[in-house]
């Protein structure tokens, strides 16, 4: 052998008996173009061989750490006294990472469910904001949803400045929030948007936090015993499900092609008219086999290219549904339905203005085939799908003994989508941010949770709490949206779990260093999605410039009942947060449902001759009348002749409540109650 060849072979059995390098590595939010806090300790971690060597330096701003033993390593940098930069940083080890527009200004978190990650690009003036929102000083980071039964330390994301082919992705409120602190405070605002749409908050509570509260504890072990179980739950009952197909010969065997069906150019002369949602049965339809049924649905400008929900009622066992050709979704036997009720989500792609083609195939090998509630929702968003069908047979199976049928294997049922998971967006989409240097965090979340709002009470000021032992930045400031409102209006007053819902949201006001912006004025009763992100930003803002940077002189905050007075027939309110007085604004004759869309419907007073509307007083016998309510000095005089005695008060105490009273600020007051009558929420638990 000769001598260089053993040399090469030592070489190469050499390197083979070293360790693999690593490079020392950063997570995806400390990343070029980032805004990094202004504080004395900002924090700056990542990965590296253990026992590594990392240097971070930023304009002078220098530290120095060594990797522990499972590779992770952290630093904190002053950049107390740092301007805006941009600056360079570099961070080094085996390997360097260089990056050359890194800003130092005010770092705000943006969570919550779909009103916070609402885009701008659908807000009203969206088209001129967008056009003007160059500025190299406002940008975000959109943490990747991901929802996760254990705790991870990956995200994915990236840092871009506001321009206009970029802001329209925006969170809204997050971008008028961060808009107005930099040109108030002149300097780079960086928002970090982690957010999905239709959470619950217990999705976003860490698993420890969770386990200190026993109701939530429950339901925490309950359901991801039932996540971790499923897949095996699955495997067994499709092994039972095709015994029982064989055993009685109830194999699905198509005839023809989904497209042969579902497709755009399908000749449906030979179709038979049906009127849905019914049973097959009722509508002269086989029992029992697989049928077909296809309409037209007419959707509306305004829901084109949002997400919204196809929900069809209750499908007793299997469906495939398909929308302009594509098939949207199923439930199999491979992929369970939600105990029979169907409730697809659809994607911005597939909701398209004007026509759109939805077609069904229903399978149903135990018979009792069709829609089994004719009651229940059956619509594509606010769309009605009730009506005429068109229905095509692709094959009958005879029926079934009823021994057969008591054989028939039970699907487990559907999870909760994966934004109900308890503690799991927590995981996936909060503990990979921690712990990144903040200022604060602004919250919109609460829809979700109205049907429980009393455990509201406990799980909110939780969460809050939650986050800032483990951000370890102490109590920073955390300012959250009231719910706005949203619904019909109704006649009568009486209870609501929204109304609810904003109590819990202003109780937990208790907590140091919180704030609330009151959204009672600006919601749309058929649109959950309020196109005026504008107002919710600034509100936001203005208690942050108060709060947070002692702007001197900026009113925040709407009137606040503070106290009750009864005298003989009357209650005479207080308030704090009066500021220049108490306000009556006036009260418009019409109104528009939803902003998108141009139709006003009269606006029909509670109370036609009173300067406020919204209140409403009861007596010892707790019947809510609608109030006679005027200001006097700072003070609000309710009264009704149907109440000689009132014992309490409420303002705002519906869903979607006609109310008016503001202070010179402009700013609405916050709806309350004097009363601690139980509500609609309180038995009902997550």
């Amino acid at each position: 052998m000769k001598p260089s060849y053993c040399l090469s072979l030592l070489s190469f059995l050499s390197c083979l008996l070293l360790p693999l390098r690593a490079d020392v590595t950063l997570p995806a939010i400390i990343s070029e173009h980032a805004v990094l806090q202004k504080a004395a300790k900002v924090p700056i971690w990542g990965k590296a061989d253990p026992g590594e060597k990392v240097t971070v330096t930023l304009d002078g701003a220098k530290a120095e750490t060594t990797a522990g033993a499972d590779g992770k390593w952290k630093v904190t940098l002053d950049l107390s006294a740092k301007g805006p930069g941009p600056f360079a940083m570099t961070v080094e080890g085996k390997n360097k990472i260089a990056f050359t527009d890194i800003a130092v200004g005010e770092v705000w978190v943006c969570s919550g469910q779909s009103n916070m990650e609402w885009a701008l690009a659908n807000t009203i003036g969206a088209k001129e904001e967008i056009a003007a929102s160059a500025n190299p000083l406002l940008r975000q980071f959109i943490v990747k949803k991901n929802s996760i039964t254990t705790p991870t330390d990956v995200c994915e994301g990236s840092w871009v400045a506001a321009a206009p082919n970029t802001a329209g992705s925006f969170t809204a409120v997050g971008y008028f929030f961060g808009k107005r602190l930099n040109q108030e405070l002149k300097v780079p605002v960086g928002l970090i948007s982690t957010y999905w749409g239709g959470s619950a908050l217990e999705a976003w509570l860490s698993g420890p936090t969770t386990d200190k509260n026993p109701d939530l504890k429950a339901t925490k072990d309950r359901m991801l015993g039932e996540i971790a179980s499923l897949p095996q739950r699955m495997q067994e009952y499709e092994t039972q499900y095709r015994a029982w197909e064989s055993k009685y010969s109830r194999q699905d065997k198509a005839v023809g092609k989904a497209e042969d069906y579902a497709g755009l150019t399908v000749d449906t002369s030979m179709w038979k008219k049906v009127t849905m949602p019914v049973t097959f049965a009722k509508a002269g339809l086989p029992n029992a086999g697989a049928v077909w049924l296809r309409r037209t649905v007419t959707l509306p400008p305004d829901m084109a290219g949002q997400w919204t929900n196809l929900e069809l009622g209750t499908i007793g066992q299997f469906d495939e549904v398909y929308w302009n050709g594509e098939k949207l979704s199923e439930t199999t036997v491979k992929i369970p339905g939600s105990n029979g009720y169907r409730r697809y989500g659809m994607a911005g792609k597939f909701t398209k203005a004007g026509e759109n083609v939805v077609a069904i195939r229903v399978l149903a090998p135990l018979g009792n085939g069709g829609f089994l509630d004719e009651k229940a929702p059956f619509k594509v968003g606010n769309v009605p799908l009730a009506g005429e069908w068109l229905a095509k047979v692709e094959y009958e199976l005879p029926p079934l003994t009823e021994a057969a049928k008591a054989e028939y294997p039970k699907q487990p049922a559907k999870l909760l989508d994966k934004q109900h998971w308890p503690t799991c967006l927590y995981n996936g989409m909060i503990h990979p941010i921690l712990p990144y240097g903040i200022a604060g965090a602004i919250w919109y979340q609460g829809e979700t949770n109205a049907g429980r709002a009393y455990q509201y009470r406990t799980s909110f000021p939780l969460m809050i709490t939650d986050w800032r032992e483990l951000w370890g930045q102490g109590n920073f400031p955390f300012y959250f949206c009231q719910l706005a409102n949203f619904t019909p209006k109704l006649p009568q007053p009486g209870e609501s779990g929204w109304a609810e819902l904003r109590e819990a949201q202003s109780m937990t006001l208790s907590l140091p260093n919180t704030g609330q912006a009151v959204l009672i004025d600006i919601g749309e009763e058929a649109d959950i999605h309020p196109r005026n992100k504008l107002d919710v930003g600034n509100r936001l803002a203005v208690i942050a410039l108060a709060q947070t940077y002692g702007k001197k002189g900026t009113v925040f905050s709407g009137p606040v009942y503070d106290s009750v007075k009864i005298e003989g027939d009357k209650a005479v309110i207080k308030f704090k947060y009066a500021e220049g007085g108490l306000v009556a604004k006036a009260i418009p004759a019409t109104y528009q449902p939803k902003s998108l869309l141009p139709a006003t419907m009269p606006l029909v007073r509670n109370v036609p001759n009173s300067e406020l509307e919204g209140f409403a007083i009861c007596g010892e016998d707790k019947v809510w009348k609608w109030a006679n309510a005027k200001i006097e000095k700072d003070t609000v005089v309710v009264s009704s002749p149907d109440v000689p005695k009132p014992v309490a008060v409420r303002y705002g105490w519906a869903n979607n409540p006609i109310c008016n009273l503001y202070n010179q600020a402009g700013l609405p007051a916050c709806p309350f109650r004097t009363d601690d009558f139980p509500g609609a929420t309180i038995n009902n638990k997550y």
